[in-house]
Order: C-alpha cells, then structure tokens, then sequence
C-alpha cells in the first residue's frame, strides 16, 4: 500500500500496477514522534502525516511539492525508511502546455523509479484501459431547499464533511487541496500528456501561477453558496493570508476554520461550524415549532453546560427570569446538568413537567439527556447579551477553558466571532492556577491585584511558563498584588486580541466566570479604552439565551 496526501498525485498510475492508494488522512491525538523529529512550528498537517506513517503499514509515500513543511517531512521520511518508497514529485507552477509537459516527465520518471523499487511493471495500454473506467462524475453540486456551504482552503478533514452533514447542511464544493472530484482525462493518442493534462486542470492550489485564476474560481463558486467555510492547518502561513485577502472582497459570510489535526480539536471544530450555520439563521428556520398547551402560564429552559460552572434559567412567556442557578461542573457534565435542573426547579417552585421546553448549550451540551434541542454557546451568549443590553454590539466572554469575542448587530444576530485555540491561557483555568501559585483564593485575586503598586509585566501566556515565571517573581520578593495586576493585564492583552480580530463595535460586555474578577475587568476596560457592561450574574448569560431559543421554539415572540 502506498499512501498519498496530494490531490495531484498520479493515484491512478499506481492503481493500474495493482497497487493499492490511500489518502492519508491524519486521525492522532498526540505528535509525539513529530515532536523529536520536526520543527515545532512544522504545520501540524505535515505532523500528523508522519505520526501516521509511523504507526501505518505503508510501503511508501508520494508527497508533492506543495510548501516547506512538506519537504522537510519528506526529509525526514527518506531518513526514518531509508527501505520505503519515499517519492517527492514536483508539481510544476505552470498549468499550460510546458506545465503539462513537464509534468507527464516527472509521473514517468516517477513511474520507472517504483518500478525499480518494486519489481511490478507499468503498462500504458493497461493503464489507458484503467482510465477508461475510472472516469468519475463531479461529487459536489448547489441542492436547492438546502443549506449551501463552500469550503476553500487547505486540506480540510472529513470530520467537517461529516459535522455540516449531520446538521443538515450541503457541501457545494470543496475547493482545498484534497477537494474537487478528480478530473481524469482519456485522450487515446497521449494516454501519459492527457492525464498530465486533467491532475492540472484540477482547482489550482495556492502555489500554481496567477494565471491559473484561482481567485475568479473561488468568486465564482461561492457566489452560489449561503456561506463559505475557510480551512487552514495551524501554521500555515500562506492560506492564513489568503483568508484575510478574500474576506475584503468575498461577498459571502465567511468562517475561518485552523485545525490541527488532532482528535481534541473535534469539539472546538464543531462548535464553531455550528455557530457559523446558527449564524446564518439555518438551524431555527428548518425546525417546527412546538405549540403550547392551555392558556397557563408557560416556562422553558436554558442550561448551560461549560467546564467550570452548569448554569440553568428558567424564563416565563413574558421574558422575565423566574429563577437561575450555578453549579460548579463536576468530572460528568451531565451528573452537574441534573444537579442544577433540580436546584433550579426548587428555587421557581416548579416541576419538571412544568417546563414547556429545555434547551441545552456549552460544551457539554450534547450530554444532557433532558434537554429537547442544543444550540452552540456562540449564539446563545449573543441572544442572552441582547436580552440584558440592547446596545451591545461586542461580547467578551472568557470562560473556564476558553474565550471567545463575538460581534452582534442591532437584532442581537451574531455578526461575526472568533475564539481562542485549544490553550488554556488566559482563562478561568489560567487564573486558578495563578491564585493557587500565589496562595490566595480565587476571590482574593482580582480583588488584590486594584491594590498594585508596581506595573509587572508577564511575559508568557502559556500556563506553564507563566506559573514559572509567576515563582520567579515571588522568589524576587514582589508583592502578591503586583503580580496578580500583572497577570490580570497579560489576559487582557490576549482578550484585547481577540476583540480586534472580531471588531471592536462600542457597546461591549463582558460574560463567563471570569467577568466577576475586578482586577481582569479593569485591565482590559484600560487595554481597549472603553468600559465594560456586566450583568449581574455573568455566568447566566449563555443560559438565559438559551432559555429564550426555547420561547422561540414555543412560538412565543422573543
């Protein structure tokens, strides 16, 4: 078995000769291996590939020359299986006829050289036969009555396939390194220049000549699609900066989507393409609503399922908040979930029958049995911000193991939202390992650090470092206070980041756990220059949006 990465790739060669192909398409939860053998700025694509290698039953790997990380895996490749068949074939940037011509020479000396490697022989009638049947139709098209979605980018992994299909939206097209149905030419007189011909005729990838009008393509495939979703790897500079590039003049809502190839990033992945499908008001338009029952006062639900707290509120069909509640999530999110349906239902005086409709949200929010639907964290926290502040129109929301800005228009429709990567700097984890450092409580952190004295600057944001940095300054005799400052503005240089990438629209607010710490709230009000709106309870926040998704679906008007 010979494994591939590239849609370039001669696949079809090889399977005339009897060789079985398979796309490599990393699945690993650690880069272990890569982690000794690589760069650690490698894009984690080139990683995961490796990981897979090392651990797969390839007899070889054909990589193409697509950017500098994927010649140093081929490095490292050719070191590591010095017995394999380690092939780099180049691609040529050209796409006319020299570019065919040069490419129909590098496949046949490719070809020679497996055939020396392996002892199999390639027939180009036999190989022209193969062709012949391995005709495929175009895999993508627009289906109307659906929702349409566009993937540009670098190589995007079936989960993100698989998470818009499950939530009942269409793949367009695929326009990444891995997209597109192959375009397998058969022309009988130039059996090798014809099917040189049609791998280069596929949608040219970033690094192919400006004359292969990559940017036309991509306008005129998206201009049929509701939205486009923009995949990069993490550490890949070069579709980072076409991101930014289309997105001035791409009429279409865009989500950018970095992955790094591992299984952890599932639940990050999926939050975000289903905020983006939210966002574009797809999911509540496709569901009926349930009707209610008598003409008795009516109750739903929202809960809100994140690592540090479980929130649930209980709003009536007036929209009034009868009663809220918020537990301290356990080791099971659902076992949290149940503690705060009861505490809550006990503080409204009701039962749970009494509740019309639950809607669960966070993290968590697929583990809560009793909830009647799910909706991201993302919309909820942009419905609920609404609801305390009509004039919010950017929401800072730093909870237990993430943060997340999001941009709203006057509806209080997410316009926009970014969150951070699977690191925990800057987050209520963050915090608790900086007070615990410091041996002062949670509480008493943000509290002391409004009495500093002197300005510290910590310069690391990793939890690691920072706890080390944290004992170097203690060892130093500085003041608990001033360095709680300190950490206190080092997250808001990070909340101010992400602020900027999402937009920063006067009003903003502030949401999550984190918003209760006086010390963080006055360094970030310093970093972005302007004051924060925190509600009384920040934590409620996502949950009263999902309590007023659940009006929505009762047919209530919200």
């Amino acid at each position: 078995m010979l494994g591939y990465i590239c849609k370039y790739a001669p696949v079809e060669v090889f399977e005339s000769m009897g060789v079985q192909m398979e796309r490599i398409e990393p699945d690993v939860t650690n880069f272990n291996q890569a982690e000794i053998r690589m760069h650690p700025n490698i894009c984690s694509f080139a990683k995961g590939v490796l990981e897979a290698v090392m651990s797969g039953a390839y007899e070889g790997v054909i990589l193409t020359t697509c950017c500098d990380s994927i010649r140093r895996l081929y490095d490292v490749l050719r070191d590591e299986f010095p017995d394999k068949f380690i092939y780099m074939l180049d691609t040529p940037r050209i796409t006319k006829d020299a570019g065919t011509a040069l490419y129909e020479q590098r496949i046949r000396e490719m070809t020679e050289a497996y055939e020396k490697f392996s002892g199999r022989a390639f027939d180009e009638q036999r190989f022209l036969q193969y062709l012949k049947e391995k005709q495929e139709e175009q895999q993508y098209a627009v289906k109307s009555g659906a929702v349409n979605i566009g993937i540009i980018g670098a190589r995007a992994n079936e989960s993100i396939k698989r998470i818009l299909k499950e939530r009942g939206a269409n793949v367009a097209f695929d326009l990444t390194c891995t997209g597109l149905g192959r375009k397998v030419l058969v022309d009988e007189s130039e059996v090798m220049a014809g099917y040189a011909r049609g791998l280069l005729s596929q949608f040219p990838c970033m690094r192919m000549e400006q004359a292969a009008n990559r940017d036309e393509l991509i306008r005129r495939s998206a201009g049929s699609v509701d939205g486009v979703i923009y995949h990069t790897v993490q550490f890949c500079d070069n579709y980072a900066y076409e991101y930014a590039w289309l997105r001035d003049w791409l009429d279409r809502p865009m989500l950018l989507l970095e992955t790094d190839y591992t299984r952890q990033s599932e639940g990050q992945v999926r939050t975000r393409i289903e905020a983006f499908l939210e966002s574009l008001a797809l999911e509540t338009k496709k569901q009926q609503k349930k009707q209610r029952k008598g003409d008795g006062p009516m109750y739903v639900m929202g809960i809100d399922s994140g690592s540090t707290s479980t929130n649930a509120v209980i709003m009536d069909q007036d929209r009034k908040i009868k009663a809220f509640s918020v537990v301290r999530t356990g080791a099971k999110s659902g076992v949290s979930a149940d503690r705060a349906l009861h505490e809550v239902l006990e503080k409204a005086g009701l039962a749970r029958e009494d509740i019309s409709w639950i809607v669960s949200t966070g993290y968590g929010r697929v583990s809560i049995e009793f909830a009647d639907e799910n909706v991201t964290e993302i919309s909820c926290h942009g419905k609920g911000a609404h609801y305390f502040n009509p004039a919010i129109r950017t929401i800072l929301d730093i909870g237990g193991q993430d943060s997340k800005a999001i941009r709203l228009n006057e509806n209080g429709e997410v316009k926009d939202f970014v969150m951070n990567d699977k690191c925990a700097a800057g987050t209520g984890r963050f915090l608790e390992m900086i007070a615990r450092t410091l041996e002062v409580s949670l509480d008493e952190l943000g509290a002391i650090a409004l009495t500093s004295k002197e300005k510290i600057e910590i310069t690391s944001m990793c939890s690691v470092f920072a706890e080390s940095e944290v004992i170097s300054l203690i060892a130093n005799n500085k003041e608990k206070a001033d360095i709680a400052d300190g950490v206190c503005h080092a997250i808001a240089n990070k909340a101010s980041g992400l602020l900027r990438r999402v937009g920063m629209e006067p009003e903003f607010m502030m949401t999550g756990g984190v918003a209760k710490n006086p010390g963080v709230v006055r360094a970030v009000e310093e970093k972005i220059g302007s004051k924060l709106y925190i509600c009384e309870e920040p934590e409620i926040v996502g949950a009263a949006g999902a309590a007023l998704y659940a009006l929505e679906k009762t047919g209530e008007t919200v």
